[in-house]
Parts: C-alpha cells; sequence; structure tokens
C-alpha cells in the first residue's frame, strides 16, 4: 500500500496563544513571529528519534531566524 504524505493548509492564521517556555518567561504568537513566516514544531523532548536530532533542530532554527522566520518548538508535559 503505498502512503500519501499529509496535505499542509498554508496561508491559515495560527491562532493566539501564550506558552510558558524553559527560560522562564512566556511567548505569544506575536513574540515569536517572523517577518517572512513562522514554523511551530510539536516535539518530545524525551524521545530518542529527538534526540537525535536535537542539534540539528537547534542548528536549523537558527539560520531560519537569521532569514526572518520565526521558530518555537513546544514539548507537552505529562503530569
Amino acid at each position: 500500500m503505498a502512503a500519501t504524505p499529509p496535505v499542509c493548509e498554508f496561508g491559515w492564521t495560527a491562532p493566539e496563544f501564550r506558552l510558558p517556555a524553559t527560560d522562564g518567561r512566556s511567548y505569544s504568537l506575536g513574540d515569536i513571529r517572523g517577518p517572512k513566516g513562522t514554523l511551530v514544531m510539536f516535539i518530545c523532548n524525551h524521545c530518542p528519534y529527538v534526540l537525535a536530532v536535537i542539534d540539528r533542530i537547534v542548528a536549523d532554527a537558527r539560520v531560519l531566524q537569521e532569514m526572518g522566520i520565526g521558530v518555537a518548538a513546544i514539548c507537552s508535559l505529562t503530569r
């Protein structure tokens, strides 16, 4: 069976949010929005796949930010 890639709905407006960050601050969409776009990643900070590539994610995020793309990675917490 052939897999089909997910289809993204580009061009929609993200809802406003405010979430706590690892630096003790809270960030809103307006805080991370970039002049050329915004990338929001949903990652798991204890997933072995994420841990294997976290340095690459950070490096890519820095490059994107230099290009004017705002970047955020969201990790949900299980309590």
